[in-house]
């Protein structure tokens, strides 16, 4: 059932003019900064490695980019569902609140694997005319992909927590804004807690080539964690429905 729910959400997302937006307008932008990349290297007569002069500055703006579009892409998983009253009709559907939560999940990641994709071929370009370090690019795409999940997980919940899409949109950004700007406190007091919790803190080590466990045990517990309280949220409705 997870796979089924997982195609529906995919289904349906396609079927709006969202899903098609967020590619075409992701791709403009990461195509003029792919371009403003190239021109800035061949300028400084391509001083440095190619990979990480041109391809990972990709990855850096796709991080900031996505953080306003992933709650756009989670706000209605939900919260559309009990505002047009179709989460009882889950609710009495032979399916648990784990797969109900796992399969909406799954298919906003196959969707950002389509995208992750798509950003992966303008790096993928430069072979025409050089060499790549794909160590280099392979941790900057796992990198993403962790970060992508747990941006998921937390727009997920914060879409069970209402209605109303757009209040659950609102929520994902602030929420996912906070932990980003966590990682200003290490500037101003050093290593901390707040510094450790920042979600971007532990993204930079994987633009720089470094797979951590740390790193990678970070974003798997966000994600688990959310994940988590999104199911215990909707067994709650289930009972109290």
């Amino acid at each position: 059932m997870i796979w089924t729910i997982a195609y529906r959400e995919l289904r349906n997302l396609f079927i709006s003019p969202l899903a098609w937006t967020v590619l075409g307008v992701t791709q403009v932008i990461f195509g003029l900064v792919f371009v403003a990349q190239i021109t800035s290297y061949n300028s400084e007569s391509g001083e440095g490695g190619i990979t990480a002069a041109v391809a990972l500055p990709l990855f850096g703006w796709a991080s900031i980019l996505l953080l306003f579009v992933i709650p756009l892409l989670t706000m209605r998983l939900i919260a559309e569902e009990r505002r047009n009253h179709t989460l009882t009709l889950l609710f009495s559907a032979p399916v648990s609140m784990t797969e109900i939560v796992l399969g909406k999940y799954l298919g906003i990641i196959i969707y950002l694997l389509m995208l992750s994709g798509m950003i992966m071929i303008m790096p993928f370009s430069l072979l025409i005319g050089g060499s790549l370090d794909f160590g280099l690019l392979l941790s900057a795409v796992f990198g993403l992909v962790l970060l992508l999940a747990s941006f998921t997980a937390i727009g997920l919940f914060m879409s069970t927590m209402t209605r109303s899409p757009t209040l659950a949109a609102m929520g994902s950004f602030g929420a996912l804004f906070l932990l980003w700007m966590f990682a200003l406190s290490a500037d101003m007091f050093g290593d901390n807690v707040l510094s450790y919790l920042s979600i971007i803190n532990h993204y930079v080590p994987f633009l720089e080539g470094v797979m951590n466990t740390r790193d990678i045990f970070y974003y798997l517990t966000v994600a688990t964690v959310f994940l988590v309280f999104s199911i215990r949220r909707l067994n709650m409705d289930r009972l109290g429905a």
